[in-house]
Formats: C-alpha cells, structure tokens, sequence
C-alpha cells in the first residue's frame, strides 16, 4: 500500500461509560489512535462480490498496525464522511504490516 493512497484520516475509537456530574452514566468516546487509512467504499467490484458474509458492510480502511493496539470488532472508526462500526479485523497476509478493517455506516435514527 503506497502511502499516497492512504488519503483518508480516521480516528479510531472506543466507546467508554462516563459518569456525569449527577452519577448518570453515558457513553463517551475515547480516541485511540489518529492514522491514516485508504478508503474504498462498497460497489460491485468483483472483490466486494467475493466477500458475500459481510453483506452488511459498506466500507473497507486499510492502514499500517499500531503497535500496542489491538484492534477488534468493539471500536468505531471515524473519518470525515461519518462513523463506521467494525465488523470484522484481518491482518494482511499475516506480515503485521497492515490492517484491514471491514465496516458498516452508523447512520442516526430519526424518530
């Protein structure tokens, strides 16, 4: 992966409880890392074809690993377009160079 198509910046985050002045607990984001990721969003390409279990997800990140994080299907990814909620984690060719991440866009419902 050439570093020029990694052109996208994501924070990668895990959604911690915090507690309030009054002891309510609400989630708060905790940013673990700050990257920079190739983006490729879902279409009828014959890879996206091939990768019928995640029919779900809408969006693939591939970025360099980060020593001393291990990232899993708990955190979220945030980039400039939206959230995106990780549905599965595979290290690439198993070099632990390079991460790739398939996800899902959290869209707000609207009541």
């Amino acid at each position: 992966m050439s570093f020029g198509k990694m052109n996208t910046f994501i924070d990668i985050i895990s959604t911690v409880p915090i507690k309030d002045k009054e002891g309510f607990s609400i989630k708060g984001d905790d940013i673990l890392a700050s990257v920079r990721a190739y983006k490729e969003d879902r279409h009828s390409s014959e890879r996206w074809t091939n990768m019928a279990s995640f029919s779900t997800a809408s969006c693939l990140f591939r970025f360099r690993k980060i020593s001393g994080l291990k990232v899993t299907t708990e955190m979220v990814i945030v980039c400039d377009d939206g959230r995106y909620q990780i549905l599965s984690v595979e290290d690439v060719r198993s070099r632990g160079m390079y991460i790739e991440v398939l996800t899902e866009k959290i869209e707000p419902t609207v009541r």
